[in-house]
Parts: structure tokens; sequence; C-alpha cells
């Protein structure tokens, strides 16, 4: 078979989710099905991806392989839960929403300065001494504020107060801590390379860090915003001082109630865009060899989507190899500038427009993915 033709026969779908409508496994499903009925003869490489929220682990496998381990950890108010992470090879995909997320809670309970981390530290360590030499943290779907403070405990650090009492703390009494011991901790992951899935670049503290922005979805007022983030800044300033880490301005520190930072200065966490982890994992670069074309797409494309996110993180790397990038979006919004600079030749919008009600778009939204993809091959070259 001659290149021409290959190049014209491969194509690879990497679709984040369709909030609200469509995990990304489906969304996989449903353009790979269009292909294939246009070009029966087709190569179609699906990966479904995920931010590292909630689905993080069953894309992860989905495209790589492996199982899911089920394990007993404590839940963000205390309460014993059932939480499972992704093994492939040697390599742990942990969703921070499976140990600490809104689902966990009891009686719909909103407090994040309450809630813990603590389950996904055992989450992390049951994947360590289950042998995984590799951690894939997804830092999504919180419903906590402690710095990430409880997770590390669960691994080994310990915090003390004033009177050198020790205790795990919380959002709430971030500000006691006095002294910190990693050393069991260190220990523990001395051999173990951890990278944190982190798709926002907000500080720990301050106007635009974990409590001011975050806190307010996750059950906080006016009063415990200020509380929290003021813990927030004592807690990077006694960091600093204990352990040497500058975590104040770290750029994705105040992700997931500030877990960013904590996953940083306790665990030796390397923080990345979710979609660099997927693409370095894949080999993307030998992937995308023959490729005719990169299909992506997400519930709502603007402006915001060109911040370097799914779609982005592909085109931008796809632009290297000279492979065309499609998107397609529930939604699109107008006059969005710069697609060809950052390697996106087009983006399609499924909703056609003239649906009266919410609930009438959802209904449809798969056949008018389906719709999409069909009017995106006949009409083009691909």
């Amino acid at each position: 078979m001659d290149k021409q033709k290959v190049l014209q026969k491969k194509y690879l779908i990497m679709p984040d989710s369709f909030k609200g409508t469509m995990d990304s496994i489906e969304v996989c499903e449903i353009m790979k099905s269009a292909v294939l009925e246009k070009n029966p003869g087709a190569e179609v490489v699906t990966v479904p991806v995920a931010d590292g929220g909630e689905g993080t682990v069953d894309c992860f496998l989905s495209a790589f392989g492996g199982k899911k381990k089920t394990v007993t950890v404590t839940g963000p108010y205390g309460k014993k839960v059932q939480a499972a992470y992704g093994i492939t090879g040697d390599t742990a995909i942990i969703e921070m929403a499976a140990a600490s997320g809104f689902a966990l809670t009891d009686n719909g309970m909103r407090d994040p300065s309450a809630a813990t981390t603590f389950g996904v530290g055992e989450l992390v360590r049951d994947a360590v001494e289950s042998g995984c030499r590799r951690i894939i943290l997804g830092l999504g779907g919180s419903c906590s504020n402690d710095g990430g403070a409880g997770m590390a405990a669960a691994l080994g650090t310990v915090f003390y107060d004033e009177a050198g009492r020790s205790f795990v703390p919380a959002g709430r009494n971030l500000d006691r801590i006095s002294r910190i011991d990693k050393t069991a901790s260190d220990r523990l992951l001395g051999n173990v390379a951890i990278e944190a899935m982190c798709d926002i670049d907000n500080p720990l503290y301050g106007p635009r860090g974990a409590a001011y922005v975050f806190a307010p979805q996750k059950g906080a007022d006016e009063a415990m915003v200020r509380v929290l983030d003021g813990n927030l800044k004592k807690y990077a300033e006694t960091v600093k001082a204990e352990t040497g880490a500058d975590i104040s301005g770290l750029a994705g520190g105040g992700a997931a109630g500030g877990t960013g930072a904590g996953a940083y200065v306790f665990l030796g966490a390397r923080l990345r865009q979710g979609i660099d982890v997927i693409l370095d994992m894949l080999g993307f670069e030998k992937l995308i060899k023959d490729c005719r074309v990169i299909f992506t797409g997400e519930g709502s494309f603007d402006s915001q989507s060109l911040g370097g996110k799914v779609a982005v993180g592909i085109s931008r790397r796809a632009m290297k190899a000279g492979i065309p990038v499609i998107v397609v979006a529930g939604s699109v919004a107008d006059n969005i500038s710069g697609l060809s600079e950052v390697g996106i030749t087009d983006v399609f919008q499924t909703d056609p427009g003239t649906y009266e009600s919410q609930s009438e778009m959802f209904a449809n939204c798969r056949k008018d993915l389906k719709r999409t993809m069909f009017k995106i091959l006949d009409k083009t070259e691909f």
C-alpha cells in the first residue's frame, strides 16, 4: 500500500467529554462510527480524554488497558467510603474526586473548611504499597480546601501545633501548623514518580487563589472564604519555613483546594497539563505518523479553550507534524481568533441552534454529533 493511501485511511479521535451530556468514551464511539460509515476501510484510533476529574480513570483504562482496584478510604468528612483507582502496568491513575469529591458528602453537606483529602493520600499509599512506581493524580472535582495537608498526613507527613501535638489539618485550622516532619512520606515516595494533572494556573491564595475562586462553589460564604484564604497564606509561610519550598506563587497551586501546592511540596509531584500527560504516555508523535486528520472536541468551545486545554494541547503538537486538527463542539462562541496559530484547522458546532430548550438539545446531542461528523466528512477532503 502506498503512503498516500495510508494517509487517507488513518484517523485519530481524541475528544474531551461534552459535559452534561456525553462522556469522552461515548463521544469517541459516535465519532468512530461516523468515520467508518463513510470510510469502511479506515484505520480509526480512539483515545477518550478527561481533565483529571470524574471519568479520568475510565479514560486511561480505555486508552491503555489495565484494571480498577477498590479500597476503603476516609471520605471528605471522615466517614469510610469505597474508592477505586486504575492500574496500568506500574502506573496508578487516581482521581481526587474518588475520595474527596462532592458525591461523597453526607446529606448534601458542603463545608470546605472541614473537608479533608486524607482519603486521597490513602489511595496513593495503597498504590505505592501495591508496587506502582508512577502515580498520575487527577486534581479535579474536590470538595476540600485543605492545601493537600490531609493527603500528606495519610502518607506519613506529621503536622504539629505550637504545643507539639500532632494533628491532621483541614482548611479551618491550617494556621495552627507550627512544625512539619515529612521524613516518613519522603521515605515512602522516594522511588515513585508523581504527576498531577492540573489544567488551571491559579495560585494557592489571594484574589485568584483556591479560596476566593473555588471555595464558594464548594459551599463557603464570604466570611469562610476570608478565613480559608488567610489560612492558606499562613500555611504557605509555615511550609516555606519548615521545608524551604515556596508554594506561595506556584502556578496551579490553588487547584483542588490547594492540593496542587500540597502535591508539589509533600509528594514531589510535577504539576502538568492533563493532556500533555496523556500525549506523552501515548507516544503521540509516533502515534500520529501517517495520520490523515485528528478529531477532538468538547462541550463548549470559546476563547478560553485556546488557553491550553485538550484541543489546543493536541493541536500544538500535531501542528509540528503538519497534521490537521478538527474541533467538534456542542456550542462554539462567535469571533474566536488565532485558531491557525495553535494548529486548529477548523471548528464545527453540533447544536443546530433551533432547539427551544436545553433539555431538547440534550436529548438530540448524540444524533447531532453524528450528523456533524457526516457533514465534515462529506464536505471536506478528510
